[in-house]
């Protein structure tokens, strides 16, 4: 059902006339027609000296780069209807952190991505999720059988300092994602590993961009 608006506090103009969804009422982004599947991702922050715009702006950078887009989403509309699309903003969701703020960051994912294709923009559902205790909203407003935006970046590498936390979460909760909303397309932003992956690469057409870190270091073996 439909809501009354929000404070303006949480940008209430970002989500007139969504549906809302679960418990942690959470805005339902579109099911666009035409899915655009991106060629090319190119970060949020190089949108302005980007000549080609035959590209998929990404926002798996920090928060910090991306937060005009959370705040000012109404200014950016006119440049971003340029390109292919944009992976929705990824606010970094924490492990055992407040499940308010958490829960907060999808809101604005989701509103920000919903204001943006009612305005003519291809934007694309990104995904995040944390430890289980996340499973009940991070999937949230996400249409079913569509295409979703995920992050390896920062996320896989084994790190014994916090007991493989990050890498761990990842792994336990992309199953539990790729049953939830049983996507046609799923852009994987950073390693794609088989033994991560593998098992699941029958569920949904993977599709796999390196991290600009990754392009970097090619980049550089290549100049050697």
């Amino acid at each position: 059902m439909k809501k009354m608006k929000m404070d303006d506090d949480f940008q209430s103009y970002l989500v007139e006339g969504a549906i809302f969804e679960g418990k942690a009422d959470i805005p339902c982004m579109l099911r666009l027609n035409n899915i655009i599947i991106p060629k090319c991702l190119s970060p949020y922050t190089t949108r302005k000296r980007i000549k080609d715009k035959n590209v998929v702006l990404h926002c798996f950078i920090h928060d910090f780069q991306f937060s005009n887009l959370l705040t000012e989403t109404k200014r950016h509309v006119e440049e971003l209807t340029a390109f292919d699309g944009i992976i929705c903003p990824d606010p970094t969701i924490t492990i055992g952190g407040s499940r308010t703020i958490n829960q907060a960051q999808v809101y604005f994912s989701r509103a920000v991505g919903f204001y943006l294709q009612t305005h003519g923009v291809n934007a694309i559902p990104c995904i995040r999720w944390g430890d289980k205790s996340t499973y009940d909203y991070c999937f949230l407003g996400v249409p079913k059988n569509y295409i979703v935006a995920i992050s390896t970046h920062g996320c896989i590498m084994p790190c014994q300092e916090n007991n493989n936390e990050l890498r761990n979460a990842f792994i336990k909760g992309l199953p539990i994602m790729l049953e939830r909303l049983k996507p046609k397309h799923v852009i994987v932003y950073g390693r794609m590993p088989d033994k991560i992956f593998g098992p699941y690469k029958s569920m949904a057409n993977f599709l796999h961009f390196e991290s600009d870190l990754q392009k970097y270091f090619s980049q550089r073996q290549e100049e050697k």
